[in-house]
């Protein structure tokens, strides 16, 4: 039996920081940094059956042409992450009055859709970017026993190319999801690895009044290939995404509209008609996967 201590329950018996119960929530779920993108995304719903916040958490669950979706911010960090990914999984894989695990498990369908700032010169302000690969510059899923999961041969690539200072701890490579992939690829959609930092200022290469340890990584981010796999852009959730969902069997994809191009210094003139486009393409998708 799992303790109380471990999986924290509210006096209602909902998981302790989502503040939901496993009725609450879809198999399919829509993750987004900002509480206030929830209802960007389920203005479009035909009808919304349950909302709920708790601290940044806020989510919503409705119908979207026929189909059940949850969508759900998770706030800016791994650490943020950490507690999402854990607490959904708990929601369908224990159960929470006996808290024992299920025999029969769930898998669950989650898309990241967020904005970023993109490293290469090629990849436009306005256009979406598919993480093909998660590259976790955090510590956070090295928690975990992550061997099995991990792309052992991409991520010696870049400590090699970048000639990574190993105490900043050792980064790590996930793969997206097939299945999601598969689902959401398209000709006007660009792949590639979306590396993830623990922050945004120097683990992101931005100097205000502090050195930072290394202050060409950035440079040899945008230069780094393997396999014809480039760094695509930079934020902080989908590496965690991919890691968590992966050592406990759940799909997970991660989308980017993107809205700055750091390699030409340009910023999009309209970053909410991006995001809008990238959220209406999501949904379509997803509905038309029954």
């Amino acid at each position: 039996m799992i303790q109380s201590s471990e999986l924290i329950l509210n006096p209602d018996g909902s998981v302790y920081h989502l503040n939901l119960k496993p009725e609450h929530i879809a198999n399919d779920i829509i993750f987004v940094g900002d509480q206030n993108r929830v209802e960007k995304i389920t203005q479009f719903f035909d009808s919304i059956e349950f909302s709920t916040q708790k601290r940044e958490f806020k989510t919503q669950t409705g119908i979207f042409k026929g189909k059940r979706i949850t969508v759900m911010s998770t706030g800016i960090g791994p650490d943020n992450i950490d507690i999402v990914v854990n607490e959904l999984d708990a929601l369908v894989n224990i159960n929470l009055e006996t808290r024992q695990p299920k025999e029969e498990l769930t898998s669950l369908n989650i898309i990241r859709i967020g904005t970023s700032g993109s490293l290469q010169k090629d990849i436009p302000v306005d256009s979406f970017v598919m993480s093909k690969f998660g590259l976790g510059l955090d510590n956070m899923l090295r928690s975990y026993k992550i061997d099995p999961i991990v792309d052992e041969a991409l991520g010696e690539a870049f400590l090699h190319h970048t000639n990574w200072d190993i105490r900043k701890g050792k980064p790590y490579v996930v793969r997206c999801s097939e299945k999601l992939e598969k689902l959401i690829e398209s000709d006007k959609i660009f792949k590639g690895i979306t590396a993830t930092a623990g922050g945004f200022y120097g683990p992101q290469g931005r100097v205000l009044r502090l050195e930072i340890q290394d202050p060409e990584l950035n440079a040899k981010m945008d230069n780094f290939n393997f396999n014809d796999n480039r760094i695509t852009n930079l934020e902080m959730e989908t590496a965690a995404i991919y890691g968590l969902s992966a050592l406990l069997g759940h799909n997970a994809l991660s989308l980017n509209a993107i809205i700055a191009n750091r390699a030409s210094g340009t910023f999009s003139e309209d970053p909410y008609k991006a995001v809008d486009e990238l959220i209406a393409y999501a949904l379509d998708k997803l509905a038309n996967n029954s």
